[in-house]
């Protein structure tokens, strides 16, 4: 992180974050081809503890016949993330598990000790076609979590808790954490944050953050300030660094501008552990590394089936 917050904010007593930086998004290919915009992990940003990747697919527009999908891949170590916003995805997995994520969904999947894992668009938005929207967030595993027994939590979006402001004029989505009085119902690991705003413009929310989270935003539309002092705005693909200090942070959508501020808030409680990646597996020694590549090729991790 830079040596010197863009504010001051966090020190003067107000309790609101200094922003510390941003980081810009870049473009890449994954799976079958499908384009996802990363802010991280990148070489200027590595991971930011407790996470370890953050990917936005999308969003897109595509024909028939042109949605692609990430086929049979595996992981271990660490958590997946999966928010849809707008299109539908099919999984399934080593362990016999199956399912289908529509807009408004998410699936919070433990991968832990090891899973075969496939996501593919679903049969009807693959021969249609439509826009493609999503998130999908890795979640690191402290070390006596490593090898638990994978473990998937699929929450329909009508189970997800949305709060709104006295005003009407900022709503939130609650995937984890608690933001406007509402609760989430997804149990995690370790402590975490996982908010998505919805913002008018002219208005703005100051959402408390436990002051020991790692905590960062990201903008999925629209355009919107982080601190009382910014100047300029921050628009979507970009990825808001919040200083460590304060209790809360500032989401503004300022006036004038024609589309609402979307924006994803995530937090979490540092781990601080030692990190060893290698592609999908994330664990603490090299050693480990090599056992998760031993067990994936001598097919311990199983194999999707049906």
């Amino acid at each position: 992180m830079a040596a010197d917050p863009i504010d001051i904010e966090a020190v003067g007593g107000s309790g609101i974050r200094a922003v510390d930086r941003i980081v810009e998004g870049v473009s890449t290919l994954e799976g079958e081809g499908f384009l996802v915009h990363r802010p991280f992990p990148s070489r200027a940003l590595p991971q930011f503890d407790p996470f370890l990747l953050l990917d936005e697919m999308g969003p897109m527009d595509l024909g028939p016949g042109e949605a692609k999908g990430a086929p049979d891949h595996p992981h271990r170590g660490f958590e997946t993330v999966t928010y849809m916003l707008s299109g539908s995805f099919e999984h399934k997995d080593s362990y016999g598990h199956a399912g289908k994520l529509n807009p408004g969904e998410v699936q919070w999947m433990t991968a832990g000790s090891g899973v075969i894992h496939s996501e593919q668009p679903s049969a009807e938005f693959r021969r249609q076609g439509g826009r493609l929207h999503g998130a999908q967030l890795w979640v690191n595993l402290p070390r006596k979590d490593k090898l638990m027994l994978p473990r998937y939590q699929e929450i329909p979006g009508a189970l997800i808790p949305v709060a709104r402001s006295a005003d009407g004029r900022v709503s939130v989505r609650v995937v984890a954490g608690e933001a406007l009085g509402a609760h989430a119902v997804i149990d995690t690991r370790i402590p975490i944050l996982y908010l998505h705003f919805e913002i008018q413009p002219g208005a703005s929310i100051e959402q408390a953050v436990p002051r020991s989270f790692n905590v960062f935003a990201y903008v999925l539309a629209g355009e919107g300030r982080f601190s009382r002092h910014a100047k300029s705005t921050i628009s979507r693909g970009n990825m808001v660094l919040f200083a460590p200090g304060g209790d809360t942070v500032l989401l503004e959508a300022p006036s004038g501008m024609s589309d609402s501020l979307s924006v994803l808030l995530i937090g979490g409680q540092p781990l601080s552990e030692p990190v060893v990646r290698y592609g999908p597996f994330m664990m603490n020694t090299k050693e480990e590394i090599g056992q998760a590549i031993e067990d994936y090729q001598s097919g311990r991790m199983g194999s999707i089936n049906f």
